[in-house]
């Protein structure tokens, strides 16, 4: 099999390290490795696989020779680099927001859609993080019972907005604690000690872009049709890792709890834990730092004809972000798409 040449652009970020901590958990091969990123950051020393790198800023000429770059330094730096890497033969796996509803970009969560990495021109789009530990799990309950109807509620962290935003839930709580005043920069109200219902900014139908996110993502990726009802609420929450999902389906055909149960334990990238009787659900500390996504709260829905509701969790800087990447990566490897 032939190997790859990678890039990681944006490597000294939170995501981007992560992406680096995961390419040696996972075993992933490669034929050389190089780590790319902003004028700033650059000459930064990275350890990796017990040799030491040191970051290269990105220009046009850092892809030649590259054949799979891994993104994730925002929308704006894919856009601009997205060219250069393509018309040098690359492939471009983007965790940004830039290409993922490009009708010519495949937007893939690695064991869902996989088939859909073969349409790729260049560009492979990585979804949003609270999208792709929901695709795992609704995955194999469409393919059983046909999703008809979709309502999902968010409970987001912190990390998810980057490592400024980390740092302010740790400052604005230890200020709180103190009975100090703190002003808040990353988030448009005090994040410790409360619940903000806005990620992203409001569009003219009084959702976020978040929101619509989840939405629009879910259709492209199950390749559901587009007047499926789907309809999401997206949470700020004072937790450092880990997003939490309430989720509503109703489908077109009857499916127990109990099958849920059955498929879901039987899913790759999906872990039950459901005894509630004994308190055993799961919570954002069972997902923080591990791959799977928990489901759990598996329950009749009592409004929807044929309707689940469960309960999953899973950690949005690995599953969400930059696991699936690098199972993107690992897969257009595999399959020689590159």
């Amino acid at each position: 099999m032939r190997k790859p040449n990678i890039a990681i652009l944006g490597a000294t970020g939170v995501v981007g390290r992560e992406i680096t901590k995961i390419l040696d958990e996972l075993k992933v091969e490669y034929n050389e490795i190089k780590f790319l990123s902003s004028p700033k950051s650059a000459g930064t020393e990275i350890e990796f696989q017990g040799k030491k790198y040191i970051v290269e800023e990105a220009k046009p000429e850092s892809f030649d020779g590259v054949n799979i770059v891994i993104a994730s330094a925002g929308g704006s730096t894919s856009q601009k680099f997205a060219p250069e890497i393509v018309k040098r033969g690359g492939v471009l796996i983007d965790n940004s927001s830039a290409f993922r509803m490009d009708k010519d970009v495949p937007l893939v969560i690695a064991y869902v859609n996989d088939e859909d990495l073969k349409k790729h021109k260049g560009i492979i789009a990585n979804p949003n993080c609270s999208t792709s530990q929901l695709m795992l799990v609704l995955k194999p309950l469409h393919e059983k019972a046909k999703i008809k109807r979709l309502v999902v509620s968010t409970y987001q962290a912190v990390s998810g907005a980057g490592l400024a935003a980390i740092n302010e839930l740790k400052a604005d709580t230890e200020a709180n604690l103190k009975g100090e005043k703190f002003e808040n920069v990353c988030f448009k109200k005090p994040i410790s000690f409360n619940v903000i219902p806005q990620i992203d900014v409001f569009c003219e139908n009084g959702y976020t872009k978040e929101e619509m996110k989840v939405v629009n993502e879910t259709k492209k990726i199950l390749h559901l049709d587009a007047d499926t009802p789907i309809s999401c609420t997206a949470a700020r929450v004072p937790v450092f890792n880990g997003h939490s999902e309430a989720v509503d389906i109703e489908f077109e055909e009857n499916i127990t709890p109990d099958e849920v149960r059955e498929i879901l334990k039987n899913t790759f990238g999906v872990e039950v834990i459901d005894n509630p009787e004994n308190f055993e659900y799961p919570t954002t500390r069972n997902a923080s730092g591990v791959d799977p996504v928990f489901v759990g709260r598996i329950r009749k829905n009592l409004a929807f004809n044929n309707g689940i509701s469960l309960w999953c969790v899973a950690d949005n800087l690995r599953i969400g972000a930059a696991l699936n990447t690098v199972r993107i990566c690992k897969k257009v490897t595999e399959m020689q798409l590159f």
